[in-house]
């Protein structure tokens, strides 16, 4: 009989499991992980959403970042048992029947992305960044981004498709509550 303690933990083999039950994309799921498994393996090698890209494994890129209880986070400083009970919504989860999120559309009409592989990172952060201001000025759109890194566009279209998103958001404020 377990202690207090082991609760929440399988033992196997050499290896404690801990059950998580994670609400990802409106999707809930249990699995066993072990302690040491990142949200961001988690979310791709687990539950196979491979929007978030895997950059720099050291949180200096941000092509992991997702929402998680509606904040930004780099899913590579995230273990997948500090999200046990949470709510994560992953690049996968904007885009609602058939629709691209403002930030998906607006990136895609401004050309805010060339190679695609910050991408989702950079929307992520953005819903963060809209949520807390929606009609920023350019200057908080990069101070807002800062954490994310992009090597191809030179930020011009990322910002000018954030601002977009910002005017789309502000006349359809239904979508900001729904997917913030």
């Amino acid at each position: 009989m377990r202690g207090g303690s082991d609760a929440g933990r399988e033992g196997s083999g050499d290896h404690l499991r801990h059950k998580v039950t994670i609400t990802v994309n409106g999707v809930t799921t249990t699995h066993e992980v072990e302690p040491r498994l990142l949200l961001v393996h988690y979310l791709r090698d687990v539950l196979g959403l491979t929007g978030t890209h895997i950059g720099c494994d050291t949180s200096q890129c941000g092509a992991c970042t997702v929402l998680m209880d509606g904040k930004a986070v780099k899913s590579c400083t995230v273990l997948a048992i500090q999200a046990d009970g949470a709510h994560i919504t992953t690049i996968e989860g904007l885009a609602s029947d058939g629709q691209l999120h403002p930030l998906q559309e607006a990136f895609w009409e401004h050309h805010g992305l060339q190679c695609g592989f910050c991408t989702p990172g950079m929307i992520m952060a953005s819903v963060q960044l809209l949520h807390d201001h929606p009609d920023p000025t350019d200057e908080e759109i990069r101070k807002g981004l800062e954490g994310n890194v992009c090597r191809c566009t030179g930020y011009h279209n990322i910002v000018k498709a954030v601002k977009e998103a910002a005017r789309v958001l502000r006349e359809q404020p239904a979508a900001v509550s729904e997917k913030a």
